[in-house]
């Protein structure tokens, strides 16, 4: 039976058939979006054959982007629970709780059931599911695509350590992949899932800076995004703290430390610490509707 009630794409999963596997994360989308993203990386990694997933929306729009992959699709979102083990649920969250009164009925101890619903904790998960449903949250990132993304994901009470550790080995396909606490979750998707769009304009007023300075547009834009890829892979590889590679930059009385007078004049830092709070605090409030 499809969710076409819901309005939405309702559900997302994926069987794997290659042995290194035996399940999978994807979400077709009919926009480009985080949970889009993971089945990209996954299958741009061969960690998932695009000929095994099986994805699922009420509509032909929702399908459109894995069958572009070569994906299996339907309609029903209880023909992939009783086609796969590994289940996405990648609806919105105030569509979730009707999209799991229609599979419920199908769960098995088997499944292993992964929310990307922002603010959807997993004890509400696990009350509109059957008694031991073994449920994780996951939040994902946009640069999953690129095998480049920052995911964490928090189990509950009835997930084993054996399918945590394989959904974490899946989704370490598409980046950094931890597992954390619940309470990190809402804060990871205002750190990372909308910090991607923070960081994008961070990259733009960069790269504008350089073009009021005389640079043309596509050589400032792509230095702007080189800078901060290689920012980014040198805190990471060295284990610096950035305040440690920031200082290392800086000269007295040189071109860096004026651009950074400049910066907290402007109040660069209140403002990012205020973005990453409201978006932490709106992924909350998503969950309470």
């Amino acid at each position: 039976m499809s969710n076409e009630g819901v309005g939405t794409s309702a559900l997302r999963a994926s069987r794997v058939r290659t042995g290194r596997a035996r399940g999978g994360v994807c979400d077709p989308g009919s926009q480009s979006t985080r949970k889009e993203a993971i089945a990209q990386g996954l299958i741009r990694a061969g960690k998932v054959e695009a000929q095994h997933v099986l994805a699922s929306a009420p509509t032909d729009r929702g399908l459109c982007h894995f069958r572009a992959l070569g994906c299996q699709t339907t309609h029903s979102n209880q023909e992939v629970l009783q086609s796969c083990s590994l289940i996405i649920f990648a609806t919105k969250p105030h569509v979730l709780p009707a999209v799991l009164a229609e599979v419920a009925p199908v769960v098995t101890a088997k499944h292993i059931l992964v929310s990307l619903a922002a603010g959807v904790s997993l004890s509400v998960l696990e009350e509109l599911l059957p008694t031991n449903a073994q449920v994780l949250r996951v939040s994902p990132s946009l640069p999953c695509v690129v095998q480049e993304g920052a995911i964490v994901m928090a189990r509950g009470r009835h997930a084993g350590s054996s399918e945590t550790k394989l959904l974490q080995n899946l989704l370490e396909a598409c980046g950094q992949c931890e597992e954390v606490p619940e309470a990190y979750i809402d804060i990871h998707t205002g750190l990372s899932g909308s910090g991607v769009a923070f960081v994008c304009t961070f990259s733009e007023a960069l790269a504008e800076g350089a073009i009021k300075m005389g640079m043309p547009s596509g050589l400032a834009h792509r230095i702007a995004a080189q800078t901060l890829l290689g920012t980014g892979k040198m805190l990471l590889q060295q284990g610096q703290h950035p305040a440690q590679l920031r200082t290392d930059v800086c000269t007295p009385g040189g071109t860096t430390i004026y651009g950074l007078h400049a910066l907290e004049q402007g109040g660069l830092r209140a403002a990012t610490m205020s973005a990453v709070e409201a978006a932490t605090c709106r992924a909350k409030e998503l969950g309470r509707k």
